[in-house]
């Protein structure tokens, strides 16, 4: 056994195993005293609640290959980790008399949000988990079918969802490009590299993450000494024997740059970003979306237990766990736990646990995770990672906060502009 995954046992990442063994122990010895009141189809004739999620995605971008054909093609992203999120909801639930039931709805990119949330509603879903773009959450926000049902966000990373666009039934499981821009710049401040050169692609993506790169650099004291946009199409992806032209063409790109510490990329859909690693007119390490990257998941990540989920996820799902699948495990078991604790499944005693001091949810990063309460942004560290190691997490040290250092990631109560 690895030295993490003893270390892990004592850390916050395997809460969730222990309190679960916490509740087989009490449902044993309850059944061994003879107990009223203790939930088992078995045992007694008291009825089991039900707690119906839907999970609403939108088909993978055909047109879009992974860049390398070391990169997997992934058609179940996101809703895996929903899956297993509500296998091990019922690992316990079982116990306390509740079963979670997932229906899912996957829309063509092109298709009807709508109707698919309709889907979901007919086959009784009281909670929603999407994997939708901004765009397309957005229509579901809006849609008269969605009633007062709460949607968990896991997969859309904008800004505004947790700003001016908030909504008081919309929870966020994934990290906003503020709070990923923050990690960033945390880590790269502790390593004293306050000199950046930011690349920037011309995707409207892109330049939203640029201007979050942009605020982190601000509040954490980085100086951007020089940017630029890449400006060609997206998709003029470089074909076999590319990397020629590659070779002479970005350094020319950027070696008019001013001195700098650090190459900062901003690629979200990883359009060019991978090919600037080594290609640099200065030698300087490159970070943001390719090269040193934070990300909410990593599968190199071993630390705090994670080992376990990696494992656990590897076998349900025969491949690697992704940020979106990671994001879609912590919005179920944020109920689990919820419903658990409170011991109910009314949506207003389950949100009020949720929203409360009391709640806390072992995500494997080092400390329990929880939601803001102003913009339910679920406060979480950020792992920043290379292509295979995890290099290290954010917050650093150092960076204070009055209430947790994790709210040191993203827009601060005082700054945000939600308003329930």
């Amino acid at each position: 056994m690895k030295r993490d995954d003893c270390r892990g046992w004592h850390d916050a990442g395997v809460l969730a195993l222990r309190r679960s063994a916490r509740w087989l122990l009490l449902g044993t010895a309850l059944m061994a005293l003879g107990v009223p009141g203790l939930v088992s189809a078995q045992d007694t004739e008291q009825e089991t609640e039900t707690i119906t999620l839907g999970y609403l995605g939108m088909e993978r971008n055909e047109d879009l290959e992974p860049l390398s054909v070391l990169d997997p093609v992934l058609d179940d992203e996101g809703i895996q980790g929903a899956r297993l999120g509500v296998s091990d909801n019922n690992a316990t639930g079982q116990f306390l008399g509740q079963e979670f039931v997932l229906v899912e709805s996957i829309i063509a990119r092109d298709g009807d949000v709508g109707a698919g949330l309709s889907e979901l509603v007919e086959q009784g879903a009281e909670w929603i988990v999407s994997g939708l773009p901004r765009d397309a959450l957005e229509k579901v926000m809006a849609d008269d079918a969605l009633g007062d049902r709460v949607v968990f966000n896991t997969a859309a990373p904008d800004n505004a969802l947790r700003g001016e666009a908030c909504h008081p039934n919309l929870y966020h499981t994934t990290p906003s490009r503020r709070m990923l821009a923050d990690a960033l710049a945390q880590f790269l401040g502790y390593k004293q590299w306050n000199r950046w050169a930011l690349v920037y692609g011309n995707t409207e993506e892109d330049q939203l993450l640029a201007e979050a790169l942009r605020e982190a650099a601000t509040r954490f004291n980085h100086e951007i000494v020089a940017e630029k946009m890449w400006p060609y199409d997206p998709m003029a992806r470089r074909a076999e024997g590319g990397f020629h032209a590659i070779q002479r063409e970005i350094p020319v790109f950027v070696q008019d740059f001013a001195e700098h510490d650090v190459l900062v990329v901003a690629d979200e859909n990883d359009y060019f970003g991978e090919y600037f690693p080594y290609q640099t007119w200065l030698p300087r390490p490159v970070a943001g979306t390719q090269g040193l990257m934070p990300t909410a998941w990593h599968r190199a990540h071993e630390s705090w237990g994670a080992v376990q989920l990696q494992r656990r996820f590897e076998e349900f799902a025969e491949r690697w766990m992704t940020p979106k699948d990671f994001a879609a495990w912590l919005a179920v078991r944020s109920l689990g736990e919820a419903t658990a604790r409170t011991g109910s499944v009314a949506r207003d005693q389950v949100l009020d646990y949720m929203l409360s001091e009391e709640f806390e949810l072992a995500g494997y990063l080092g400390l329990p995770v929880s939601y803001r309460t102003w913009n339910h942004q679920l406060r979480q560290p950020i792992l920043i990672t290379g292509p295979r190691m995890v290099a290290s997490v954010s917050p650093q040290e150092g960076y204070l906060h009055p209430r947790t250092p994790m709210d040191s990631l993203g827009a601060d109560e005082g700054e945000s502009p939600c308003r329930f």
